[in-house]
């Protein structure tokens, strides 16, 4: 942790502001954001004299749900501008948030929403699946993956740039279309896809179980990801936690941000913190309904576990069963240095909650858990 948690606080109220991206949002968003910052949150006042605690409790909590509508109604508005120029085309496509936006695991008042576009005259799909057996499927085309996206893409960039003149479009981006600034409100991420029935798809027809295929433009190739199963199980859990699962990510994003900003590396994409804290234990974590420090003690247990059990860390699979999460050994590395920080944290806030453990220099981590699993924070 930083030598100075007073640091660590302000940039973490700037985060959820969004008074950090300012400058990447229209000059009335930007006024609305530094009014916000300027009137503060309620958890900024709970914990009165122990920083370490209120700054555990500000990282776990969703931002504005003000924030994150208006993130959704910009991403509806490029959609909408992108969809008109599309049509007149001939080019039909439909709209799908992806990411940790709709998943509310986002940490940012200024968080960039992903908006996949979807190109709906073409599809691919398993072949050996229901409705691919049944016949239920136009037969193929000489069309490829590639060459969709390429061209979607290309429409879309040129279609973007036009509606928003004023906006900055950053097209350099392998995989997504970078829109913000001029009259958007959130900075916007438009990612040219289409769709991929699986196997699972074609038997349940739940759109969670559908694939969608997307176009990595550096690398010229294609990929298929499943990110509406990954946020239905993410969600299924959390709902079992009682909201310990999400408010456990957004710790652990928070804290590995300000980890970076401090200057230390660390490799651990949001989306693989994601899906190791899916894999906590929910009973532990639902403690934290009432116990909310519970949540940093059952964090710091498991990604300690992970750290000492590089066998069983390496074995742990995204919630949507596509890869091991640790699919790179700069991402276990990544785990291990999370781990240290949350270790840390956790030890400066038991002290605070318990004058036993300030006058026991060689307190244990077990220690400091049992503390937190024991303390009650009052609210507001």
């Amino acid at each position: 942790m930083a030598t100075d948690i007073n640091e660590r606080l302000t940039r973490l109220r700037t985060r959820r502001s969004g008074f950090d991206r300012a400058d990447r949002v229209s000059k009335d968003a930007a006024t609305s954001v530094y009014a916000k910052h300027l009137l503060g949150e309620g958890w900024e006042k709970r914990a009165k004299d122990q920083p370490y605690t209120r700054y555990c409790l500000g990282a776990m909590q969703e931002v504005d749900q003000e924030y994150t509508r208006i993130s959704v109604e910009t991403a509806e508005r490029v959609g909408n501008q992108l969809r008109n120029g599309l049509d007149a085309i001939g080019v039909l496509v439909e709209f799908r948030l992806q990411g940790s936006v709709p998943l509310n695991v986002h940490i940012r008042g200024v968080s960039d929403v992903d908006l996949l576009a979807l190109d709906t005259g073409f599809l691919t799909y398993a072949t050996y699946g229901r409705m691919s057996l049944r016949g239920e499927y136009a037969p193929p085309s000489n069309r490829t993956s590639l060459s969709i996206l390429a061209n979607l893409r290309k429409h879309a960039e040129r279609i973007l740039a036009d509606k928003f003149p004023a906006a900055t479009v950053d097209t350099s981006g392998g995989k997504a279309i970078a829109i913000s600034g001029g009259s958007l409100a959130r900075p916007v991420d438009v990612v040219p896809s289409h769709w991929h029935d699986t196997m699972d798809y074609q038997t349940s027809k739940l759109e969670r179980d559908r694939a969608v295929t997307i176009m990595d433009k550096k690398l010229e190739k294609t990929l298929d990801n499943l990110p509406f199963l990954h946020i239905h199980r993410v969600n299924e859990n959390d709902l079992v936690a009682a909201g310990g699962v999400k408010k456990a990510i957004r710790l652990c994003k928070h804290v590995k941000n300000d980890a970076i900003e401090d200057g230390r590396k660390m490799v651990f994409p949001s989306f693989d913190i994601a899906s190791t804290m899916y894999h906590a234990d929910l009973s532990a974590l639902r403690v934290g309904a009432v116990y909310e420090l519970a949540i940093l003690a059952e964090t710091q247990r498991f990604l300690d576990e992970l750290y000492h059990d590089e066998a069983k860390a390496k074995s742990l699979y995204t919630p949507d069963g596509s890869r091991k999460i640790f699919d790179t050994e700069e991402k276990y590395q990544g785990l291990r240095s999370l781990s240290y920080e949350i270790d840390e944290l956790a030890r400066e806030v038991a002290k605070e909650q318990s004058y036993l453990l300030r006058q026991t220099p060689d307190a244990t981590i077990l220690d400091s858990r049992k503390v937190l699993r024991e303390t009650y924070v009052p609210s507001l």
